[in-house]
């Protein structure tokens, strides 16, 4: 299926059926798996045949799914994890030794930033912040020692757009793992490895399940390195269990059609939200009042399911959102059918400090709005009635 269309692999990659010539592939709710013989063991141990082993391993369920989004990717290898955290943490952790230095767009997800900043100093591990403002002077922060490039485009939850092409450059140029956490955009929207990115990451939690319902992560990229992370992950435990990975699979046939409408209707609210009085700015990929909307309009297909707004008011002005929603969900997931606004500066990111939430893109007005796939007008209504 070399030549086929997105929408035509992400339904076709499957298992091979069973006995039973199931059309839809089967629950392998196995922890293990037998051997014919002791050669057969010998052999599968030693990696001499390719057989699954043992579910932290390898299971059906979860190759299934990790060659669909290695082949949406365009990536040679991947390994899928329990959460998407376990795969950013996995990936590093695997990659970098104590001494290294990481080179990072300075708005990353809340958990990113605190592996940066409290636990990889632990190991005398560095990371350097750089503003997406001040993209064109990233040289600046490379050192001998950086190992590895690291973004998030679009950001959360500033939404700010990163140019993969410039990145894929200057990690070449230097020699640097170039990761893209592509979250936000799926491998629909974009594939980062197009532009040079030697791994890709994902919360498949996120839009990729689409519907709320299991966690999951999942690392894709050069061979070479995703055995580096198979081999941290097989002793370290992250696996993604067989279940979410059924799921999850089943989840990457729709991908296609949902985000296409995620997009659709994330496009109509940000332009809603664009001319109300009570909102100062609107941060959304393909408005052209985005700063880097032609950066957006160049790598992306769509603009994806996100607007982030400054709501007037601050952190008060936020909160009395949060209030007045009627059908909109007030929590901290994103990607869902269902639309979720939330205000990073009173919930998820208030235990930082003021200094620390604006390091990360975050105002005190921040809000953050994860379009779903309800009738547009019924979303815009929500809104504007709580904002009025």
């Amino acid at each position: 299926m070399e030549n086929e269309n997105f929408e035509t692999f992400a339904i076709r990659t499957q298992t091979e059926s069973t006995q039973f010539d199931e059309h839809s592939t089967p629950l392998y709710l196995t922890s293990s798996f037998i051997f014919q013989d002791a050669e057969d063991m010998r052999a599968s141990f030693a990696e001499e045949k390719q057989k699954n082993l043992y579910s932290r391993f390898s299971n059906p369920n979860v190759t299934e799914f990790t060659d669909k989004i290695a082949k949406m990717e365009g990536a040679e290898a991947g390994y899928a994890f329990a959460t998407g955290m376990a795969a950013i943490y996995s990936t590093f952790a695997t990659l970098l030794n104590a001494g290294d230095h990481i080179v990072s767009c300075q708005s990353v997800f809340g958990s990113t930033h605190t592996l940066f900043t409290k636990y990889f100093p632990k190991w005398n591990i560095e990371t350097t912040y750089f503003k997406a403002e001040d993209a064109e002077n990233v040289e600046k922060h490379i050192r001998p020692n950086t190992k590895i490039l690291y973004l998030e485009t679009p950001t959360n939850p500033a939404i700010e757009v990163l140019d993969l092409e410039f990145f894929g450059q200057i990690a070449k140029k230097h020699n640097l793992i170039f990761i893209v956490d592509n979250c936000f955009a799926t491998p629909y929207l974009q594939q980062p490895i197009k532009y040079g990115a030697d791994i890709v990451v994902h919360s498949a939690t996120k839009l990729i399940d689409g519907q709320g319902r299991v966690l999951g992560g999942v690392a894709v990229g050069r061979e070479d390195l995703i055995r580096e992370i198979y081999l941290f992950a097989r002793n370290t435990g992250p696996a993604m269990s067989p279940f979410n990975a059924w799921v999850l699979s089943k989840s990457l046939e729709t991908l296609a059609i949902r985000v296409e409408k995620h997009c659709e209707n994330a496009l109509k609210v940000a332009e809603f939200l664009e001319n109300h009085t009570n909102v100062e700015l609107v941060k959304y990929p393909f408005l052209k009042s985005h700063p880097s909307y032609e950066i957006a309009k160049k790598q992306m297909k769509l603009g994806g399911n996100i607007v982030a707004f400054e709501i007037k008011g601050g952190i008060e002005g936020g909160r009395n959102f949060l209030d007045k929603i009627k059908m909109c969900s007030l929590s901290a997931n994103l990607g869902d059918t269902r639309t979720i606004v939330t205000h990073p500066a009173s919930t998820t990111h208030s235990k930082l400090s003021d200094e620390e939430r604006n390091e990360v893109g975050i105002t005190a007005g921040l809000v953050r709005c994860s379009v779903g796939l309800e009738n547009v007008e019924d979303i815009i209504a929500d809104l504007k009635q709580a904002l009025d």
